[in-house]
């Protein structure tokens, strides 16, 4: 297959799970989840699909066996959307790397203290250069 094909599909994948969650969906165990992506594999029989669950590991276990028990009705929504031969068969991996960011930034937080900017000087600073001259300083051409 192509890779335009894949990247379709893959995209076409991401678009109705996402949609399919958020409004038909009607499972008590999925809350919080955004769908981040989709990869197929060259022959568009299997699908990766990427989600980020909010919340501790055990509301991130149990909502990933309730998207687990809906891959056979989320498969059968992406199969109306996709003419093709195969349905790719859904599996659904935990992304955190969202949640590993929030968790950096509140330990940056705590870290640096607050309204601290000590970072390195930047290019138009009012600090003087190491060779002496200022912008708008005159300097003599030999």
């Amino acid at each position: 297959m192509s890779a335009r094909r894949t990247a379709r599909v893959a995209s076409m994948i991401r678009e109705v799970v996402s949609s399919a969650i958020i409004s038909e969906l009607r499972d008590p165990r999925i809350r919080n989840v955004t769908v981040l992506g989709a990869e197929v594999s060259p022959d568009l029989r299997y699908s990766r699909v990427r989600v980020s669950i909010m919340g501790d590991e055990k509301t991130a276990a149990l909502t990933m066996h309730g998207l687990n028990s809906a891959t056979g009705y989320l498969r059968s929504r992406v199969g109306e959307y996709i003419k093709s031969r195969h349905i790719p068969e859904l599996r659904f991996v935990l992304d955190e790397g969202i949640q590993k960011s929030v968790e950096v930034s509140t330990i940056l937080r705590e870290v640096l203290p607050e309204g601290s900017t000590e970072t390195a000087p930047e290019h138009g600073s009012s600090e003087a250069p190491e060779d002496g001259i200022r912008e708008g300083d005159e300097v003599e051409s030999i």
